[in-house]
């Protein structure tokens, strides 16, 4: 728990440091932001593996289409949402509208490209949300997504939400499955951080033009075929 704790200082205390000095840069520039946001990252995965002895392995990169895609993700942990800042140059991730309020991570969030979702909002939501994904694909940039909307424990039923299905016929490109296992070492709630190893796994690509029902029969089955695969997977 002291390592959990020391770690959890460790990440704010770097958001908050590293946010501020690149404030200045960040406000004019996308480019400065995004370079914020990779050494935030950076600093969170390197502080979980010395701090709280966590390692991150990635899998499967091989996996991964060139160009612009659609990655979705599974979602178990608030270290899903630092690593494709790690995995990929400019990411455009799709989250909640809430946290673009967050002190510090919520400017970030739009100054980087962030596309925010209303889940209240519904049909217009969804068409803003379709808007935005349509422009940074068109500027080269990969749009990441967690299906099933929020953190889920390891091993749990799925629960895929329909989005990522409508952004997948509307892109037109191809998408690449991710599967990990970070749930057991960071859960949904609470400090406590674990030793490990947290897997993140490309899987083979779903390639555009897929009817909507198999794309998500696809997509859901490859997800937690692989990721039930990778619960066992842990050594402190």
């Amino acid at each position: 728990m002291i390592r959990s704790l020391l770690y959890v200082f460790w990440l704010y205390a770097t958001m908050a440091a590293i946010g501020i000095s690149f404030a200045p840069f960040a406000a004019f520039s996308h480019k400065a932001a995004v370079a914020a946001a990779r050494i935030w990252t950076r600093a969170a995965v390197w502080g979980v593996r010395v701090i709280v002895g966590l390692r991150v392995e990635v899998r499967g990169r091989e996996n991964l289409p060139s160009g612009a895609v659609l990655v979705a993700a599974k979602h178990q942990a608030m270290l899903d949402t630092l690593l494709p800042f790690v995995l990929f140059d400019d990411p455009a991730i799709i989250l909640k509208q809430e946290l673009k309020n967050a002190p510090v991570f919520g400017w970030y969030t739009q100054r980087t490209g962030m596309i925010a979702l209303d889940r209240e909002g519904h049909a217009g939501a969804l068409r803003k949300m379709l808007k935005e994904a349509r422009e940074a694909v068109a500027a080269g940039r990969s749009i990441v997504i967690f299906p099933e909307g929020t953190r889920q424990a390891p091993g749990a039923a799925p629960d895929y939400k329909p989005g990522v299905a409508a952004i997948y016929r509307d892109l037109k490109v191809p998408c690449a499955p991710i599967a990990l296992n970070t749930g057991l070492f960071w859960p949904a709630k609470g400090l406590w951080r674990k030793p490990g190893l947290a897997v993140i796994e490309f899987l083979p690509a779903i390639p555009a033009g897929l009817s909507r029902e198999e794309f998500m029969k696809t997509l859901e089955s490859r997800i937690e075929t692989a990721s039930n695969a990778l619960l066992p997977v842990h050594a402190s």
